[in-house]
């Protein structure tokens, strides 16, 4: 899905690039941004317009989780019962830091999608939530779509090194990967302890009663 995306970006990117950002924004994130800053580098995208829509997208995306979350419960807790310990994480998440972990999940491999679907599964405020999820959008989208634009030329030569040497990105791509995975196995791991302790207390209470 994601090369098929990129080939129609090579391709159309001068009269459709808003359009397909705007919906590459929605269904992922970065990669989209990276190209947008790279064709506002190269003067196909008026940057200022680039990170508008694309935050626009992000938003969105966002926002049809959090309300998959909010008026799908029973398809959530059967689409996602391999992945209980990462809502559970989320909303331990959510409890511990309020609503800035609304505005970092963007940068969250792996939670993406789990935090808007496991806050839209709690009564947090709709509102509150769309106006958090806006701001930090089009944060996400400027940071990431400017820092392409400014280093565009830079990027260019990296992926065209990357092109004749694709052993050492794989390799690369697999450290990363690695790395988010032995990050992700960790905290899911203190995720279960604690729900093992709540759980626990909860048994235990009767009884002192």
């Amino acid at each position: 899905m994601e090369a098929y995306i990129i080939d129609l970006w090579n391709t159309y990117v001068s009269d459709w690039g808003y359009l397909i950002l705007f919906l590459w924004s929605i269904l992922e994130g970065e990669l989209g941004l990276i190209f947008a800053g790279l064709a506002a580098h190269t003067g196909h995208l008026n940057v200022f317009l680039a990170i508008f829509i694309a935050g626009l997208g992000g938003f969105v995306g966002d926002q049809i989780y959090f309300y998959i979350g909010r008026f799908n419960k029973a398809y959530i807790q059967k689409r996602f019962k391999n992945q209980r310990r990462k809502l559970a994480f989320a909303h331990l998440l959510l409890q511990k830091y309020g609503w800035p972990i609304i505005f970092i999940q963007r940068y969250m491999y792996g939670m993406r999608t789990v935090i808007p679907i496991s806050i839209g599964l709690t009564r947090y405020s709709a509102l509150k939530f769309a106006i958090i999820n806006l701001i930090s959008a089009w944060v996400w989208a400027a940071v990431t779509i400017i820092l392409a634009y400014i280093f565009g030329d830079y990027i260019l030569q990296l992926l065209e090194w990357f092109k004749n040497k694709p052993y050492i990105f794989i390799a690369l791509l697999i450290v990363f990967a690695g790395g988010i995975f032995y990050y992700f196995e960790i905290q899911t791991k203190k995720v279960d302890k604690k729900i093992e302790q709540l759980q626990k207390s909860l048994k235990e209470k009767p009884n002192e009663s």
